[in-house]
């Protein structure tokens, strides 16, 4: 599946007993016309209410904690399957609520966003996470805010002015960064529109990124770039983020079913 081109694939390993090693995940990264930004593997509820836990993994087999545009396609999936409009997923982050919008359209309360340095996290202590100097490539400060995972979010005054291809792996590894960051690169259009740019840790550079649109907004927000909602435009298309009075956060945007199939051994021959 993809959600706002973010190529999502959805594993539904409910039932079977077990999760894939990180080298089963690389492995599926590898596989012909399997390659993905996220996995996004379903096992069994682990608490009452819930329709699934999701499990998720990088291309490299690393793991990620939180995943909106993924979120969306696995509501979407389960949408398909049980008719439902509404959805409540967990993470070893903690529990998301999924809701269906329209016929491709789904939103994700992402919950808080976390802007303490120990919570990003950071490897010191660092007075105002919204504006870090790491001194690097000539960009200004960066905000730093985790939605589960870390990010670091620079506004430049265009984004064409820095290759994200280049940057983006020397910062993700910046020693400031002990559990490596996304790195994105934010042009504020207006107080309602901000173009985007993601290198995604564990990943590279991806069309879109539903934890960095929510990080962007709280990062604009905070330094009164913006309002508390946003239209945030992606290579892959446009997501609709809001920051509420509660503080919350929801995500709404698209979904888009690719293909479908079982998995078998020959998937992976040489």
């Amino acid at each position: 599946m993809n959600g706002a081109g973010n190529a999502i694939l959805v594993l539904d390993l409910r039932g079977a007993g077990f999760l894939p090693a990180p080298e089963d995940a690389r492995a599926l990264a590898r596989a012909p016309g399997l390659g993905y930004d996220q996995l996004m593997v379903l096992s069994d509820p682990r608490a009452p209410g819930q329709d699934a836990f999701m499990t998720i993994y990088n291309q490299d087999g690393s793991l990620s904690a939180s995943c909106g545009n993924g979120t969306r396609c696995v509501a979407h999936y389960l949408a398909a399957l049980t008719g439902a409009e509404q959805f409540r997923l967990a993470t070893s982050a903690g529990p998301l609520a999924a809701r269906r919008e329209g016929p491709l359209s789904y939103s994700v309360d992402m919950g808080p966003p976390r802007l303490g340095w120990r919570d990003i996290p950071l490897a010191r202590e660092v007075a105002d996470t919204g504006s870090v100097e790491l001194e690097k490539f000539g960009l200004p400060p960066a905000s730093c805010v985790s939605m589960g995972n870390p990010h670091a979010i620079f506004f430049v005054p265009t984004i064409e002015a820095f290759d994200l291809a280049a940057i983006g792996p020397v910062l993700e590894h910046d020693k400031l960064f002990p559990q490596r960051a996304n790195i994105s690169l934010a042009q504020v259009l207006s107080r309602d529109a901000i173009r985007l740019r993601v290198w995604e840790r564990g990943t590279g550079l991806t069309l879109a990124c539903g934890t960095a649109v929510c990080a962007t907004l709280v990062a604009a927000a905070r330094a009164s770039l913006t309002g508390r909602r946003a239209t945030i435009s992606l290579p892959g298309g446009d997501l609709v983020v809001e920051w509420r009075a509660d503080n919350r956060i929801v995500m709404t945007g698209p979904v888009e079913v690719e293909f479908s199939r079982r998995l078998t051994p020959e998937l992976f021959a040489p």
